[in-house]
């Protein structure tokens, strides 16, 4: 049985017994906000007050992907799709995620910034998630792709406001074969991948997950169109995370791009990006990395590889898209349908198994290879670091926001705005409430704030401040001030940059502001208290 015939008879099935229950239920408890037929915004692009129905939502995240990979922000992929996206909607350059996958992952589905350090534990019984908000708005959800914040009742997606899921509940996997394990420098640790509340261990010998995830995307659209209610998916692929694998005539089309190198890189994709008016031609590219490579030292091949493995990867997921897409303009939902697309951090440094090229090859399904620090900090140009550093490299994503009916086409958005938007956006959308308690719980206030008039092209009273932490790295952002711990600064101090005229943090101004770091810092260290952050104050 072929990989698609197999997947369209389990969705039936489960769309079968979804409309059973559905039938049999003579109430729906709802969040405040379930009456809304339609939402009201005002100030949309040619009128003055605009009434549309709830909008149809796909919130899609890649994992591991730089600031500037794709051609619409710079990058040397060729991405369609996204760029019809771009073209047709508006791209942010100023929107923040979390600079690691779980936390990200988290605040995305809660509006919350992460509690605790326990990625298993950042999903609690006083939080409300973003799925289950949108079902009490009335909408058909669906989690297709990577989890990985879980796999018990309080943190599972299924019984976290999820109608269907399907995809991978851990961190990252084998592309061609889930059950594969990961080679013993990478733990040898077997992947768990389910459908709903089942685990999945078999697998088509065509599966792809790109592929794979966007299928279970399309029949949740179908599912929701059978039911008649309006859906929200939330679609996150794990590529371009390692192990970088694609599909061979994927690969084809990259090699060969990248023989100039990632400083050669990073000097084009700086010139396109000022070209496109998404970085200003006063900024100064930043320069270097600790922990780069010298290029011209470097297998060239090699790393011409490896590179062009992560581009086919990204272009994978574009086509994808496309897929997605055509679904929508074939359902008739290309008007009504609200697609953002954003990545969980900056690019990846992280170097598993090495880059001997005796011993590792890119791409295939039988060997475990990452880009490496010195490809993951282009990846991100023109910021400095990547993930799981607090620079701009590490929590500044591209972020694109579709929506024919109500956001302006073409538009690049400078406003500062955070995935913790994301929820309380959505359900404004949505005409829901956020709840003060849910299931018998008493629920944490949302932390973020609507990004509603922003895609409407306006503006709206941004956060008074932004707080991040990973893994020794820290970071607050207040206005236009940024203030950066690097764990690896030799000076072990805080840096302080203004980023209204140096996004890129190449002008450290600590020294000569002593009390704005303090106050700066003071702030962070009350943040990480309420976070459940155990570190003393410096």
């Amino acid at each position: 049985m072929s990989f698609h015939l197999w997947r369209s008879l389990l969705v039936a099935m489960s769309v079968f017994v979804t409309l059973a229950i559905s039938m049999a239920m003579s109430e729906v408890s709802a969040v405040d906000g379930d009456r809304f037929n339609t939402v009201l915004l005002s100030g949309s692009p040619g009128s003055n007050r605009q009434a549309v129905q709830k909008p149809n939502v796909i919130l899609i995240m890649v994992d591991d992907m730089g600031f500037s990979d794709i051609s619409c922000y710079g990058g040397e992929v060729k991405t369609a799709n996204l760029d019809r996206l771009a073209r047709d909607g508006m791209r942010f350059t100023q929107f923040y995620n979390n600079a690691k996958c779980t936390t990200t992952r988290a605040s995305i589905l809660t509006g919350l910034y992460p509690r605790g350090t326990n990625s298993n534990k950042h999903l609690r019984a006083n939080m409300v998630t973003l799925g289950e908000v949108m079902q009490q708005c009335g909408y058909r959800t669906a989690l297709c792709g990577k989890w990985h914040l879980g796999r018990d009742k309080i943190n599972h997606p299924f019984y976290r406001g999820f109608d269907s899921f399907y995809g991978l509940l851990d961190g990252c996997c084998n592309f061609f074969d889930p059950t594969q394990p990961d080679p013993k420098y990478k733990g040898g640790r077997t992947r768990v991948f389910g459908q709903d509340d089942k685990l999945i261990t078999n697998f088509p010998s065509d599966f792809y997950t790109t592929d794979a995830f966007t299928d279970s995307a399309i029949e949740a659209i179908h599912s929701a169109d059978q039911m008649k209610k309006p859906f929200f998916i939330h679609l996150t692929y794990t590529a371009p995370h390692y192990p970088i694998q694609a599909k061979p005539a994927d690969i084809a089309k990259y090699r060969g791009k990248f023989r100039d190198g990632w400083d050669a890189m990073r000097e084009s994709r700086f010139k396109r990006q000022q070209e496109m008016g998404l970085a200003a031609k006063s900024w100064k590219l930043s320069e270097g990395d600790s922990r780069a490579y010298d290029w011209e030292s470097a297998n060239h091949d090699f790393e011409d590889h490896r590179m062009a493995v992560y581009a086919a990867m990204i272009d994978s997921v574009d086509q994808n898209i496309g897929r997605l897409l055509e679904t929508l303009s074939q359902t008739g939902h290309s008007e009504d349908t609200l697609i953002l697309f954003l990545s969980d951090n900056g690019g990846c440094a992280e170097e598993p198994g090495g880059r001997d090229p005796a011993k590792r090859n890119p791409g295939p399904a039988d060997d475990y290879v990452a880009v490496g620090p010195a490809w993951g900090w282009a990846q991100n140009t023109p910021f400095r670091r990547y993930k799981s550093w607090l620079n701009e490299g590490g929590i500044t994503t591209p972020m694109i926001a579709w929506y024919p009916s109500i956001i302006p086409g073409g538009a690049i958005n400078r406003d500062v705005a955070h995935i913790i938007d994301f929820l309380p956006t959505l359900v404004e959308l949505g005409g829901g409430v956020y709840p003060k308690q849910f299931k018998g719980n008493e629920v944490l206030p949302v932390e973020g704030k609507s990004m509603v008039s922003l895609l409407k092209g306006n503006g709206r009273e941004g956060h008074a401040n932004l707080c991040w932490q990973w893994a020794g790295n820290r970071a607050v952002r207040e206005g236009d001030w940024k203030l950066v711990w690097d764990k690896l600064n030799p000076d072990k101090q805080w840096q302080l940059y203004d980023l209204s005229v140096d996004r890129c943090e190449t002008n450290d101004l600590a020294d000569q502001n002593p009390q704005r770091v303090k106050r700066m810092a003071d702030r962070w260290f009350d943040w990480a208290e309420e976070m459940e952050l155990k570190i003393k104050r410096k």
